[in-house]
């Protein structure tokens, strides 16, 4: 097929794009910038590797005039939409309202562009932290303001498609982990026991779903893949290691000491607060063998490529 694809520059849309790619699909990634403009080493990585499996174009985003003349000039048979305005996105005055309104941009005339080039499919990339999505506590709430726009994006594509006659498909995705990620926790842990150092785990009780980004992507190219040319509304929920934080901290620690010849130890501290709901996880299980993936091999990729960025 041939495939758009937005938001290509980030963590999980540049794995997206590569397995994409590798099942055979011919991927166009839209890239606001050229890899060498991005201000931070991981991501210049990450758009420069697209370059090796994605024709990219530069300059544009989603719902301006030059996506609309892409589409308009070229015929694509699915559009993933996996950009989202996140200025700022920790923040508890982030603009919900005016993200989703970023993210869903010119979303009738894009349909209309889509429809005239014959596609009638859209893959948008949702998050288990909007509210509704998942499975947990107190009532899947949103968890955030960017969570909320999140939410406000997946129902304003859910009422256009389904006025216009699109086929859409939802992939939502939980805590992926895993190279070339921005330093969250994962990295964070990482970079402690490679600097010989006892990292700690702050908040062990939430019970959260971390997946390794390599099958979130196999199950991502299955997904659009699978996605009918008629109009239709589908969902898909992968879940990973559902379980408690300081459960996933200790079996990180378990794959890692081998792999880095580390004692890679780490100190679970005493939860008391409670700020966010206490859990929130995928539902969906994923066949990985069935998808071809391997999950020892996950482990090493990863282990090598927090080594080589060492130095070793």
């Amino acid at each position: 097929m041939k495939i758009l694809f937005t938001g290509a520059s980030s963590f999980t849309g540049a794995w997206f794009v590569r397995e994409l790619a590798a099942a055979g699909h011919d991927v166009t990634a839209v890239l606001r910038r050229k890899p060498e403009d991005y201000p931070d080493e991981v991501r210049r990585r990450r758009a420069a590797q697209l370059l090796e499996v994605a024709a990219p174009v530069f300059g544009c985003s989603f719902g301006d005039e030059a996506f609309l003349g892409l589409l308009r000039d070229e015929r694509f048979d699915v559009l993933c939409h996996h950009a989202a305005d996140v200025t700022n996105y920790r923040s508890p005055d982030f603009d919900a309202v005016g993200a989703a309104a970023n993210n869903a941009k010119n979303l009738p005339a894009v349909i209309e562009a889509l429809k005239a080039g014959g596609s009638r499919r859209i893959v948008l990339t949702g998050s288990v932290f909007e509210g509704g999505e998942g499975a947990g506590s107190q009532g899947l709430p949103d968890f955030s303001p960017y969570g909320f726009s999140k939410r406000l994006t997946s129902e304003t594509f859910r009422y256009y498609a389904g006025r216009d006659g699109m086929s859409l498909g939802k992939f939502v995705i939980p805590n992926p982990f895993g190279p070339f990620e921005e330093p969250r926790y994962t990295a964070y842990l990482m970079k402690n026991w490679l600097d010989g150092k006892t990292p700690s785990c702050s908040n062990p009780l939430y019970v959260r779903d971390n997946i390794h980004v390599s099958l979130l992507a196999k199950a991502y190219a299955a997904f659009v893949a699978s996605l009918p040319d008629l109009p239709n509304f589908a969902r898909i929920n992968p879940l990973g290691y559902a379980e408690s934080m300081g459960a996933f901290t200790l079996r990180l620690a378990q794959e890692m000491r081998p792999r880095l010849n580390l004692p890679c130890e780490v100190e679970l501290k005493v939860q008391t607060a409670f700020p966010e709901p206490r859990v929130r996880i995928n539902t969906d299980v994923v066949d990985g063998e069935a998808l071809g993936w391997d999950e020892p091999a996950a482990w090493d990729a990863m282990a090598e490529y927090y080594l080589q960025g060492r130095g070793a």
